[in-house]
Order: structure tokens, then C-alpha cells, then sequence
């Protein structure tokens, strides 16, 4: 079972590192994608280069894009290449980029970007279908909508919100479902207040200031351009608002037939001369718009020559919406002094134009004109085509309004559904949770029975190898303690017997000595010296044979500290020991004691024998959990190759690696010889 279990988690962990090591590969690709789709974005965004060559890095920009993982960060790329679209005018591919970011955002369901899909769809549609860009802000609005929920009426998303309301508000005005507007303009301002950002309330007020215009709430319309102003105040766009405002204004007063009042709002906007010379096309409106004003009021003084030069502007710039409305301006004026025909020729001029630009306002009026200017039979022609025209208008507004309504009634009935079917989900996963939940608790109880089970064999083994264990480790203490009797008893014969008869022979040679003549006397000498060299010999190897097994009565350093005495006074060799109090010896391993107790007996023979060395100095540190030994000598030193042929050093090394250590020997010819050993406890 034990076994099982560990190749189990093994495996486990290898698939896990395999994994993690994929995964960063995978990041890493994708980091390289991430850098090499923003440099060609960059280089999209770059205005020095030609169109041609900031599409064909857009182009790039998306080949590799393609190939990125369905993610937020995916959407976001996308985003940004459509906005270059934008900027390049080609708002097909600005289109595209973005139902690709919507379908994204959808199967990954982040509400956040499918919100923001469906704003810049609504911005693309705003100028050709309204149905369609209504359908796509108020597909935003909801999911902005339930996001403020969420948030408690948080911060959050208040500014995009406010921008999609804004734009909601704009298209109902222009079906002129005036109520609804006005009542998304202010749900607008606040989420902009909200948001603490002021950037588009100027534009709400100007919208507030225009319904109320056409639904004839004038001073209020006046108030709400005035607000308009007092926002934009500090901001880029003062300037600006000021002379959208003023002409809004004068609009309002033109309206309520204040013609004075109205031509003073067109003449100090038209004071920003230095603004108006960067913008000739809001100088022409505001020149166009006065001299209608003077017409209005019968001021005749500057009529013709204002429309006029409002019309020359308005040409050296093809601004063609604002011909369309020159020309009509003209047309009645020409209608009002009784010249028909010129009348008739810029009516007509206006009316292709209008129809050319589908700019219904200007058509309505210029067939009004021309049923007036026109012949009996055209003239009935032209006024059968207003009426036509202006039923089909009123028409379509009711059709807009009735589209709008049921957008909104199926976007909230899906919204419904969607809930509906996220509560069905929520039970079903609830359902299945708990189904999952109570078979894993049988499994459980199943296994739990099972583990008993394996659990009372595996402990009826573990008592069987417990019973095995210990008659093994008695047998080995027996074993032991014999082996420790007989290398004592060959002690003590080595000492005892060996030694005392080697001894008496080489007292009886002294004896002789003591009588003989000198040729006898040298040559027994020399026995003499050989016979002590043999008892030296048998003491060490009796000594050794004695200390195989330190002896438990005896600390464990000052066995040590005994050794290193005893064979440096048989040797005649200066020693100095030292020991760190921070090894705990009785904590230390009895195996490892020996392996020390054998190193330093195996190294002090390697001194004796071939150092011829004077002193010996030891040291026992205790460092950062680990016991370092360094034994120096101040002997004769040896070549570089000797650590790998000496049997000693070998037999040293040996031991170190039982202990997981690190030897060193270092020594140079004439310089003594150091032997480092660091053992982790």
C-alpha cells in the first residue's frame, strides 16, 4: 500500500513539474507574441509612416493575434487595432475587429468587454443605422446596468456607462421621443458625477438645452447652455462649448423669435476669430445662421452678402450638409423678394443635395419652397411630395419608436431567460454537487473499510517485524560484545605476553651489552633498536585493537584527547588540541565518533610515518550545524598525486563519504600538510 502510494505521488509530481515546465514555455511564447503584436501596433499608431504601411503592420499586428490564447488580453489587442482602423477611416475593418471582439468576449463570457463591444458596434452604426446602433448601446447598458448593481452604485464602470447613456439619448432625440432622452441625459450626468469625471456633461447639458427647445421650454433651454459652458470651464474644449452654446442659444432665441437677442449670441461667438479661422466650418454656420436671423427680422442690410459668404466658405471646403442648408436659406430669401426663378434654381440645387445626403429637415422645407416658386401643376407636384415626405418622416419616427421599444423588450426578455436559465444552472449544479457529494462520501466510507482493514494487516506485520527486529539487533549486541571480548583478550596476549617476552629478551641483550666487547656491542645494539621499533609497533596495534569500540564509560573526547597523547609521546612529536563546547558529543551519532576517532588515528599515522614533523596541531569546530576537523603539521608535505594513490587518504575519504562529508587535504613540498573534514550532524 505504502509503496502504491508513493509511486503515486511521484508520478503526480512529474506530471505536475511537466506541467509547470509547458506552462512557462507557454508564457513565454506568449510574452514573445504579446511584444511583437504592440511593436506592430505602435508602428500602426505611428503617423509618419503611409496608410498603406500602418495597415500592413495592423495586418501583421492581428496575424499574430490569431494565434493568442482566448483571454481578456486577447480582446484587449484586438480593441486596440480597430481603434487604429478607426483613425485610418477604414471602418469596415473597424467593424470587423470589433463583432471579432464581441464574439470573444461572449464565449469566454467577460461581461466587462462585451459591454465594451457592443459601445464601439453602436459608434460604427450611429451614422448609418440607428436601429442597429441603439440596439448595440442599449445591449451595453444592460450589462453596465446590472454591473452598477452589483457594485452597490459603485464607481466602477459609472463613466462608461454615462458615455453609453449619452449615446442613447442622442439617437431618441433624433426620433424625437424628447421624454425618454431628457430622462437618459440626467441618469448620464449622474453616473458621470459619479465617476467624478466632468468630460462629457457639457455635451448632456447641450442635449437637455435642445429638447427643451424643441418641446418649448425655452428659458429652460437657455439654462441648460449656460450650464454647458460653466463645465466646460478650464477645460480644452471651452472654447468650443462657448460657441456651440452661443449658437445654441441664438437658435433658441431665433426660435422664440427674439431675433435681437438671437443675433448678439451669433455675433460674440462670432468674435473667437482666431478659433474660427482653424474651423471654417462652424464659422460658416454661425455666418449662415446670422444673416437667416437678419432675414427673419427683416434686417436687410447685409442679405445677401452674408449667406453668400457663408456659401463661399462653406465650398472651398466640400462641406456639403452645410451647402444643402445654405442654399435653402437662399432660396426663401429670394422667394421673399418676389425673384422666383433664382429662388427655384437654389431650391433645386438644395433638394438633390439633400436627397443625396438623405438630410430630410432640409428636403421637407425645400419642397415647401418649391411648391410656392414653381408653376401651378409642379408646385402641386412639390407640395404632394411634402406631404409625402413628411408623412413617411412621421412615419418612420413612429417605426423607430416602436423598434426601440422592442429592443428593449427582447433585450430584457433575454436578460430574463438568461437569468432564468442561470438559476436553472445554478440548481442543476447544485443538484449535481450533491449527487458528487454523496457518492464521494460512500467511496469514502467504502475505502475507510477497506483502509482498516489493510491497516490492522499492515500493523500485524509491523508487530511480526517488530519481534524480527529485535531478536536480530540481540543477536548483534551478543555478536558484538564477543567481538569486543576477543579483540580485548588479543590485547592484553599483544601487551601482556608478546610484548613482556620481546621485552625481557631485549633487557637480557642490554645485560650482555654491559659485557662484551665493542664489535658485539654494535651489532647487538642493533637488534636492541629493531626490537623496540617491534614493541612500538605491537603497543599501537594493541592500542588500536583496545579502542575499535569506544568504551561507554569514558567521554567520548577525552578518548580522543588520550589517543592524540599517547601516540604523540611514543613519537616525540608536540601536539596542541582543541575542542568547540558547542558539540554536544553524547548527541553525535556513535558511528560517526568512530569514523572521527579512525580519521584521526589513520591521519596521525600518516604524520609519523612519512610527515617527519615536528608538531601536530587539532581542532574539533562546531559551523552552521556541521562538525569540521582539521588536523595540521608542520612536516615535510607531499606531491598532488599522493591524494589519489595513498591508501591512507583513500581509506579517510572513505569514511567521509559513509558520513555525507567533505575531505580536503592540502600541502605543499616543504610546507606541512592540513587535512579538513566537515561533517553535517
Amino acid at each position: 500500500m505504502f509503496r502504491f502510494l508513493l509511486r503515486f505521488i511521484i508520478i503526480i509530481l512529474l506530471l505536475f513539474q511537466i506541467g509547470c515546465d509547458n506552462l512557462d514555455k507557454e508564457v513565454k511564447n506568449e510574452e514573445l507574441k504579446s511584444n511583437l503584436i504592440q511593436s506592430h501596433i505602435d508602428e500602426a499608431r505611428n503617423k509618419k509612416n503611409s496608410d498603406e504601411e500602418r495597415k500592413n503592420n495592423l495586418e501583421k499586428a492581428y496575424g499574430i493575434y490569431s494565434t493568442l490564447i482566448d483571454n481578456t488580453y486577447k480582446i484587449e489587442k484586438i480593441q486596440e487595432i480597430s481603434f487604429v482602423y478607426f483613425e485610418l477611416k477604414d471602418y469596415d475593418n473597424y467593424r470587423i475587429m470589433n463583432e471579432k471582439a464581441l464574439k470573444l468576449s461572449k464565449s469566454i463570457n467577460d461581461s466587462l468587454n462585451i459591454a465594451e463591444s457592443h459601445t464601439y458596434l453602436g459608434l460604427y452604426y450611429k451614422a448609418s443605422r440607428l436601429d442597429l446602433a441603439y440596439e448595440n448601446f442599449y445591449e451595453a447598458e444592460e450589462i453596465y446596468s446590472s454591473l452598477y448593481n452589483k457594485q452597490n452604485g459603485s464607481e466602477g464602470h459609472a463613466f462608461d456607462r454615462g458615455k453609453v447613456l449619452t449615446d442613447l439619448a442622442l439617437i431618441l432625440r433624433k426620433i424625437k421621443n424628447y421624454s425618454e432622452s431628457e430622462s437618459l441625459t440626467i441618469k448620464a450626468i449622474e453616473n458621470f458625477e459619479l465617476a467624478k469625471n466632468n468630460l462629457y456633461i457639457p455635451l448632456c447639458y447641450t442635449n437637455l438645452g435642445i429638447i427643451a427647445k424643441y418641446t418649448e421650454f425655452y428659458d429652460k433651454a437657455i439654462e441648460y447652455h449656460k450650464k454647458a459652458i460653466e463645465y466646460a470651464k478650464g477645460t480644452e474644449a471651452e472654447v468650443l462649448q462657448i460657441l456651440t452654446s452661443y449658437n445654441n442659444i441664438g437658435t433658441t432665441y431665433k426660435s422664440q423669435k427674439k431675433y435681437d437677442k438671437a443675433k448678439e449670441y451669433y455675433n460674440k461667438a462670432l468674435t473667437y476669430t482666431d478659433f474660427l479661422s482653424k474651423n471654417p466650418k462652424r464659422r460658416a454656420r454661425l455666418i449662415d445662421n446670422l444673416a437667416y436671423v437678419n432675414f427673419l427680422s427683416n434686417d436687410t442690410s447685409n442679405i445677401p452678402d452674408l449667406f453668400f459668404k457663408a456659401l463661399k466658405i462653406r465650398d472651398s471646403i466640400g462641406d456639403k450638409y452645410g451647402i444643402a442648408t445654405n442654399k435653402l436659406h437662399l432660396a426663401e430669401y429670394y422667394k421673399s423678394i418676389g425673384e422666383d426663378s433664382i429662388s427655384r434654381m437654389y431650391a433645386y440645387q438644395s433638394k438633390d443635395l439633400s436627397l443625396e445626403l438623405q438630410k430630410n429637415e432640409e428636403l421637407l422645407k425645400t419642397y415647401q419652397v418649391l411648391s410656392k416658386v414653381s408653376d401651378s401643376k409642379e408646385g402641386l407636384e412639390y407640395a404632394n411630395e411634402y406631404i409625402k415626405l413628411n408623412d413617411s418622416l412621421v412615419k418612420e419616427e413612429r417605426l423607430f419608436r416602436d423598434k426601440f421599444a422592442r429592443i428593449r423588450f427582447e433585450t430584457d426578455e433575454i436578460v430574463e431567460q438568461n437569468q432564468q436559465i442561470s438559476r436553472e444552472n445554478e440548481i442543476l449544479i447544485i443538484a449535481i454537487l450533491g449527487l458528487t457529494a454523496l457518492f464521494l462520501l460512500g467511496y469514502i466510507i467504502f475505502r475507510q473499510q477497506q483502509s482498516n482493514k489493510e491497516l490492522l494487516f499492515a500493523q500485524t506485520q509491523q508487530e511480526s517485524n517488530e519481534e524480527i527486529y529485535r531478536l536480530f539487533i540481540n543477536q548483534q549486541i551478543k555478536l558484538e560484545e564477543g567481538r569486543q571480548l576477543e579483540q580485548q583478550r588479543m590485547s592484553e596476549e599483544l601487551h601482556d605476553g608478546v610484548l613482556g617476552r620481546l621485552f625481557g629478551v631485549r633487557l637480557s641483550l642490554d645485560g650482555i651489552n654491559q659485557r662484551a666487547n665493542d664489535e658485539f656491542t654494535d651489532s647487538r645494539n642493533k637488534y636492541i633498536e629493531e626490537l623496540k621499533a617491534i614493541e612500538k609497533e605491537i603497543r599501537l596495534i594493541s592500542h588500536d585493537l583496545g579502542a575499535e569500540t569506544l568504551p561507554s564509560d569514558v567521554a567520548y573526547i577525552d578518548a580522543v584527547e588520550n589517543l592524540i597523547k599517547d601516540l604523540c609521546e611514543v613519537h616525540k612529536l608536540e601536539f596542541e588540541f582543541n575542542n568547540d563546547e558547542d558539540i554536544d558529543w553524547e548527541e553525535i551519532d556513535d558511528q560517526k565518533k568512530v569514523n572521527f576517532f579512525r580519521i584521526l588515528q589513520e591521519s596521525m599515522q600518516n604524520i609519523f610515518k612519512h610527515a617527519h614533523a615536528d608538531s601536530i596541531k587539532i581542532n574539533f569546530d562546531y559551523v552552521e550545524d556541521k562538525i569540521n576537523l582539521t588536523i595540521l603539521d608542520d612536516g615535510i608535505g607531499f606531491r598532488e598525486n599522493k591524494v589519489k594513490k595513498g591508501i591512507g587518504l583513500k581509506n579517510i575519504t572513505s569514511r567521509v563519504s559513509q558520513m555525507s562529508g567533505v575531505v580536503k587535504f592540502l600541502s605543499e613540498v616543504n610546507s606541512g600538510t592540513t587535512v579538513s573534514v566537515s561533517v553535517p550532524v
